[in-house]
């Protein structure tokens, strides 16, 4: 699961709950289509017998620059009151290698842009200041099979939102995809899975992912090699919330589909697309009410740069 993907739901979540009491009028925040191919030149997908192993590889001194996109589209209906968020998140992070921590790799990572918009028909601009984000670095460990050991310095990094204060480590925790751990083949599956906690002084929002990874081919990027991967994502959303003392309960689920791609003999992550649809309900126990609410998001991570 990628950053955008990961961290860019929340900020419109927080929104649209924090506005709750607002459409309430005071009472007591689908299947998707596959994502297109990437739009640089690509050889057509082999099928090779042979078995390749994807792991990451990051020498000391190696930076590596990504970009990532994505837009959504959330709908809510409070007693017949519709709120409609449109939100457009867009970013530049820097991923530069400073050598091992036990065995695995001690990256430090540097925000260089991050900007999101936010506009709903109930409270018009809702976009949050980034300014103090840009600019900000923190280290996080990352082993070569994927998996973001430590991502705490993070925590540090915070923004404000609809008066509330979030920080960018959640998202981070899902910026790489997993590695299968074993020698794959075109046609291989394997299973994965992530997690994601989101803290605020009002919310508490968890995310659950699993994922059923397919090797599809090996395709040219950029003039790499690289492995083609098709994700089936499923996830569960649970939480609480509380506002101007009204408690919230949240539930719901998620279904998608990722496709990335990973340079074999760099060990590069390259590229994601995502496209998935959100599900969920908002308990409001002391108003007796359950308020729906979809989410549509298509997102993109790339690899712009690398050193």
């Amino acid at each position: 699961m990628n950053l955008t993907n990961a961290i860019s739901g929340r900020p419109a979540l927080a929104a649209a709950v924090a506005v709750i009491l607002v459409l309430a009028g005071g009472a007591v925040q689908a299947t998707p289509t596959a994502p297109e191919a990437p739009a640089t030149s690509l050889a057509s997908a082999s099928t090779p017998a042979a078995t390749v192993v994807l792991e990451y590889k990051m020498p000391a001194g190696r930076a590596l620059t990504y970009q990532s996109k994505s837009e959504e589209a959330q709908v809510m209906e409070v007693q017949g009151q519709s709120m409609d968020t449109q939100t457009t998140n867009t970013g530049t992070f820097t991923f530069k290698a400073k050598g091992l921590k036990d065995k695995n790799f001690l990256l430090g990572v540097t925000i260089d842009d991050i900007v999101t918009t936010m506009t709903s028909n109930a409270q018009g601009d809702m976009s949050p200041n980034m300014g103090a984000v840009k600019g900000k670095s923190f280290d996080m460990v990352l082993s070569p099979l994927g998996s973001e050991v430590d991502v705490s310095g993070a925590e540090a990094i915070t923004y404000d939102l609809a008066g509330d204060s979030h920080n960018l480590s959640s998202g981070f925790k899902m910026f790489f995809p997993d590695m299968p751990g074993k020698p794959v083949k075109v046609g291989d599956t394997w299973p994965s899975s992530a997690g994601t906690e989101d803290k605020s002084s009002s919310m508490n929002i968890r995310i659950d992912f699993q994922y059923v990874n397919t090797l599809e081919g090996l395709e040219t990027v950029e003039g790499m090699e690289c492995a083609r991967i098709s994700s089936q994502v499923t996830g569960t959303i649970t939480g609480t919330g509380n506002q101007m003392g009204t408690d919230l309960t949240f539930s719901g689920t998620s279904k998608g589909k990722d496709v990335w791609y990973f340079a074999v003999k760099e060990g590069i992550f390259v590229r994601t697309m995502s496209e998935s649809t959100t599900e969920m309900s908002i308990d409001v126990p002391a108003a007796g009410a359950t308020i729906p609410m979809t989410q549509t998001t298509k997102a993109e991570v790339k690899l712009a740069g690398k050193k």
